[in-house]
């Protein structure tokens, strides 16, 4: 399901049987002659359409405009950069609003800058947000003392259940630890290069290699659809088990 093109009658049997809505995370970054810009958000939508085949979802509008930073290209580059500050107010509101709405099974799904699972800007943003949210939320629906409440006293217990309300936002890596250490991760290089290869072939153009020299795109010329399709299948299999 896609929730652009949904009704209420949707919304309601989604939020009924507790089914995932997931966010792509994406960006707009440079990633050298040879790959578009929209690399890293398509390589997390197409991962997620795919996995959408199989399990029961509904695909909330990508969030495309985010920190991608200067860090690869400077701002001539055609790297769009949101300040960190303003982008976490921005997916702040996102997150009120659908907490409002009652979903309660939400995740963004992040391919930019997620290096071993590690803490990047972006990925902050996102998870402060949540918390945040997620917070206000419980304060405007159950009032001041909510936690320490004798309602509440079950909190411990609940921690790992479906009533943990800081389990209602989750931000993952499209691709786990353990799936970038089995395949290879890089940025535009013959990894990255290749997975987007099998996702969207046409984003790809190995023949434009040489027009700008980068250190980090050398080995992009190794890239294939044959390796792309390896890491498609592997972060596919993390993804089924990571949204439940």
């Amino acid at each position: 399901m896609i929730l652009n093109d949904s009704f209420p009658k949707e919304k309601a049997y989604v939020q009924e049987k507790n089914l995932p809505l997931v966010i792509v995370g994406g960006t707009v970054e440079y990633h050298g002659p040879h790959c578009s810009y929209g690399c890293d958000t398509l390589i997390a939508e197409g991962l997620v359409k795919e996995l959408a085949k199989t399990k029961e979802m509904m695909i909330a509008p990508t969030i495309a405009y985010s920190p991608s930073s200067y860090a690869v290209g400077d701002e001539t580059s055609g790297t769009v950069h949101v300040p960190e500050r303003a982008f976490e107010d921005y997916v702040y509101y996102v997150f009120m609003s659908l907490l409002n709405s009652g979903y309660r099974n939400i995740y963004v799904v992040i391919h930019h800058q997620f290096e071993q699972e590690s803490e990047m800007p972006m990925t902050l943003c996102y998870r402060m947000a949540a918390k945040r949210a997620t917070m206000a939320y419980l304060e405007k629906t159950k009032g001041q003392g909510w936690w320490g409440s004798e309602s509440y006293s079950t909190y411990y217990e609940e921690l790992e259940g479906a009533n943990n309300p800081f389990n209602w936002i989750k931000v993952i890596p499209t691709m786990s630890a353990a799936v970038q250490t089995a395949t290879g991760y890089d940025h535009a290089g013959k990894y990255e290069s290749s997975l987007l290869m099998s996702l969207y072939p046409e984003c790809v153009k190995l023949e434009r290699l040489g027009d700008i020299p980068h250190w980090f795109t050398k080995n992009a010329a190794e890239a294939s659809k044959a390796i792309g399709d390896e890491m498609k299948e592997k972060s596919l299999a993390y993804l089924e088990t990571a949204i439940v």
